[in-house]
């Protein structure tokens, strides 16, 4: 009788918990993108709001186009690694990929939020990005032991 693969496997090899997650976050990061695109002053109205009713002061009402490009781009970068991990699930260098993305967007909101001014959105970022970052770290590092 053959061993049996370890249970968060899948018969073809292919981790189910890590190809779970990569499709959502690329899911979710491609929806943020079409956010961001479409809705960006929404967005950022949305925290302005959040920021006065707490005392922060807010940020800009609207993104402009050169950023607004970028951050769209951003986005479907990151869409498109979170893809890629989940077709590619043995593909080592994309979850670096993403960790290093995540984790320098969360740098520079603090950066910002240091030197720039204390926005609410600056904070935010900082905590999602780094949330993000983290967690594909732990999962990169828990499918690593399982396919040594």
């Amino acid at each position: 009788m053959s061993p049996q693969p370890p249970a968060a496997d899948r018969p073809d090899g292919k981790p189910i918990l890590y190809r779970t997650i990569a499709l959502t976050m690329a899911i979710l990061f491609a929806l943020v993108g079409l956010l961001f695109l479409f809705f960006s002053g929404s967005v950022l109205a949305l925290f302005n709001r959040i920021s006065a009713s707490i005392g922060i002061p807010g940020g800009p009402a609207e993104g402009s186009g050169f950023y607004l490009i970028l951050a769209v781009g951003y986005m479907y970068l990151v869409s498109l690694i979170a893809f890629l991990m989940w077709r590619y699930p043995r593909e080592r260098l994309l979850p670096l990929l993403l960790i290093n993305g995540k984790a320098a967007s969360a740098l520079l909101s603090v950066a910002l939020l240091v030197w720039d001014r204390p926005l609410l959105i600056y904070m935010a970022n900082a905590v999602v990005d780094g949330a993000i970052a983290a967690g594909i770290y732990l999962l990169y590092r828990k499918s690593a032991g399982q396919r040594s």
